[in-house]
């Protein structure tokens, strides 16, 4: 899978933690990070749920391939009936205004139930 996104001053780590991010939000369900770096990461796993629905051995495996086992087994068990109905949109962006000590805009990602 191809990342195309911003650069977050980074160079190679940023496939790291992008799919860092899209994990904690697999499993937490709610994360609170940068703006950019959530509206990164709700695009990567919205795809990652999408590649999910294909229900096939294929999409499992790309699954493991980019998360950990218990992400992908909550991505296969829990998010895709949740989503089965639903055409996309499975994340929500909520602003929540500057970080104080370097005033970077913050934001909760988090699942649609």
């Amino acid at each position: 899978m191809k990342i195309t996104a911003r650069k977050f001053s980074r160079n190679a780590p940023k496939k790291a933690l992008l799919y860092s991010l899209a994990q904690s939000l697999i499993i937490k369900e709610r994360i609170k990070t940068t703006l950019v770096r959530g509206k990164e990461a709700a695009r990567l796993t919205e795809h990652l749920i999408t590649t999910g629905k294909k229900s096939d051995l294929s999409a499992e495996r790309e699954l493991r391939r980019y998360l950990s086992d218990q992400a992908a087994r909550k991505v296969i068990k829990d998010l895709v009936p949740r989503y089965q109905e639903r055409k996309g949109g499975y994340t929500r962006v909520i602003k929540l205004g500057q970080r104080g000590s370097d005033g970077a805009k913050i934001a909760f990602i988090e699942l649609v139930k």
